[in-house]
């Protein structure tokens, strides 16, 4: 059966690993990665305002690109469109507009 009582080898031990190039405990190689303080701001240096304008200049230039998207989408579509109808052997494949007010 198993065993009750617990055995030195059954207690949980934690391994320390060194960072290699160090001289051991206590010895410590400057880090090779700069701090992050430069880029910390203060509290009071949020400017609300400006972030706002910001923000709406990118959504106004994110409306805008995909307005562009879907007018050139719709201009591939009647192209293609068109060059099926051609190339299918048909005659008078452009669009006619009729202007009904002259009667």
């Amino acid at each position: 059966m198993g065993r009750n009582h617990p055995t030195p080898d059954d207690e949980p031990r934690v391994v320390r690993f060194r960072r290699r190039g160090t001289g051991g405990p206590g010895l410590s190689a400057p880090s090779p990665v700069e701090g992050l303080a430069k880029y910390e701001r203060g509290e009071g240096a949020d400017d609300y305002r400006h972030r706002m304008l910001v923000n709406a200049a990118a959504l106004a230039v994110v409306v805008l690109l995909m307005a562009v998207g879907l007018w050139l989408a719709d201009t591939m579509a009647k192209i293609r469109k068109n060059e099926d109808c051609v190339f299918s052997g048909r005659r008078n494949c452009a669009p006619i507009e009729v202007n009904h007010s002259h009667r």
